[in-house]
Parts: structure tokens; C-alpha cells; sequence
């Protein structure tokens, strides 16, 4: 009974010994393969040579995969990262997100960039495309649209109330220059001090059927550019779009006419959207032949 029991005991121990083994074996071939784990620069680089192979091959769907795990990699993202970006974006009709990437590439790469004549040709296929479906209502999950409460709404006269006037339309023009004067848009954002007007500003003010806006861009001298335009409301959708570019540190609200960039703001999400809900609320008003 002894002899057994320890040869019972010595069995067990040397079936323990191995499962030990395969443990450590197992254990070791993780820490190699982690090891083994690129670099973040090296990761990005072999997901850019991924994504050229996919967009040469037209697999877009598999391109735009690479993307989004590049998007999220702790590293610096190459400058034609922003032209795939594009190009896999405009592939599948995102117009505004295909836009800003490409803007950002030619930006960043300039005139020596290997594919800045394309990134041209592609924005130009952008604005074609948009005038093309400017009736169209935008689709994809890309897109936000600037909910409009009905007329007449409390929102409305409160309005009224905190701009001491009895007009929703004197009430709406007031609302948006305020809230465009302090959205406006500056190239450094680490210190917004509103005492200093930002590098690009926007002024609004109705007359008839249209809406008069005048763009005040800012030099680094100081000198200030100022380019004005209208927007006839007759025909035209109230239901304004808005997004932000965390890329370019931008919120844009778009031409309600035919999607192109109209505001150019600072990166705050609810600012952008309150501005497009305002803008359309005025749109709106000025439709109505009893607005005022």
C-alpha cells in the first residue's frame, strides 16, 4: 500500500511538472508575440501600404476597415493617410468628410505632395457631385441635421424675451450673431481669450427674400478681408447640416442650397449645432408670408 501510494503521489507530481511546462510554454509564445507587436509608427506605416493595396485593388470596403484601425492608432498619421481618407469617403457619397480629408492632404502635403493634382481633380468631383444632388436629402451616418422646432414655440419667445424685442425675426438675426461671435474660428485653439477677435468671423442681417452674411478673415498682421454674400430663402431647405472635423479642429455649417462649406467655427459640437438650428429657424421665418 505504501510502494502505491507513492508511486500514486510521484505520477501526479510529474503530471503536474508538465501542465507547469505547457503553461510556461504557452505563457512564452504570448510575450514573444507581444514583443513581436510593432511599434506604433511601424503599425501605421503597414496600414497605409494595407490601405494603397486596397484602394489600388478598389476594395473599399476593406480599405475603409484599415482606416478606422489607423484612425484609432496612437501615432502620427502619415499626410496621405488624409487623401485615402478621402477618397474612401467619397466612394461612398460623404461628400463632407471626403471634402475635409482631402482639404486637409493638400494642406498638409502642398503642391509637392504625390497626389496633390488628384486631391484637386477629387474636391472638383466633390463640388460637381454635390451640385448634382443638391435636391437630394443627405443620407449616411455622417450626416447631422439642425432639428427645427415648430413656429411658435417657447423657445421663440423666450427668445424675444432676452433680446427685448417683439420680432422672432429681429430675435433669430440677434441669437446668430451672438452665438457666430463667439464660435468664431481661430488657428490656435490652446488659448481662446474672447476679448480678441477670432481669425475668421461672421456677420448676419436680412433684407426681403435673402440673408446677407459678410466673412471677416484676419491676417497675422492684423489686416482683416472682408467678402460678403447672400442667400435667397425662396425654394430653399430649412433644414441646415453641420459637422465637426476633430482632424482640423472645425466645425463647419453647411449651404442649405447645394452643401458647401458656409460657416467655418470653432470645434465645439453644440455651438455648431445650436447655429445651423438658428440659421434654419431664420430660413424659415423669412419663407412665411406672415414671418416677421
Amino acid at each position: 500500500m505504501a510502494i502505491g501510494f507513492g508511486f500514486s503521489r510521484l505520477s501526479a507530481w510529474k503530471l503536474k511538472g508538465r501542465q507547469l511546462a505547457r503553461v510556461a510554454i504557452i505563457a512564452s509564445a504570448l510575450l514573444a508575440g507581444q514583443a513581436a507587436a510593432l511599434a506604433p509608427e511601424h503599425e501605421a506605416r503597414r496600414l497605409m501600404l494595407a490601405i494603397e493595396e486596397s484602394v489600388a485593388a478598389e476594395h473599399w470596403g476593406e480599405a475603409g476597415e484599415y482606416l478606422n484601425r489607423l484612425q484609432l492608432l496612437d501615432a502620427e498619421k502619415p499626410v496621405d493617410y488624409h487623401y485615402y481618407r478621402g477618397r474612401v469617403m467619397l466612394q461612398s457619397s460623404h461628400f463632407n468628410e471626403a471634402q475635409a480629408a482631402l482639404d486637409a492632404y493638400v494642406a498638409k502635403a502642398g503642391t509637392e505632395g504625390s497626389h496633390y493634382q488628384s486631391a484637386l481633380k477629387l474636391i472638383t468631383e466633390i463640388e460637381r457631385a454635390r451640385k448634382e444632388t443638391a435636391q437630394v436629402a443627405p443620407v449616411g451616418e455622417e450626416t447631422r441635421i439642425a432639428v427645427i422646432e415648430p413656429a411658435g414655440d417657447k423657445r421663440s419667445a423666450s427668445l424675444r424675451k432676452l433680446y427685448l424685442t417683439d420680432s422672432d425675426r429681429e430675435a433669430l438675426v440677434l441669437h446668430l450673431n451672438s452665438l457666430l461671435g463667439i464660435a468664431g474660428w481661430r488657428q490656435d485653439q490652446a488659448i481662446v481669450r474672447l476679448d480678441r477677435p477670432a481669425d475668421i468671423e461672421y456677420r448676419l442681417s436680412v433684407g426681403g427674400n435673402a440673408i446677407s452674411i459678410q466673412e471677416m478673415q484676419r491676417n497675422s498682421s492684423g489686416g482683416v478681408t472682408r467678402t460678403t454674400g447672400q442667400i435667397p430663402v425662396f425654394g430653399v431647405n430649412p433644414q441646415v447640416e453641420w459637422r465637426c472635423e476633430p482632424a482640423v479642429a472645425t466645425c463647419w455649417v453647411y449651404d442649405p442650397r447645394d452643401g458647401s462649406r458656409l460657416f467655418q467655427l470653432s470645434p465645439s459640437r453644440s455651438q455648431a449645432q445650436e447655429i445651423a438650428q438658428t440659421l434654419g429657424k431664420l430660413i424659415r421665418n423669412l419663407q412665411a408670408p406672415s414671418g416677421s
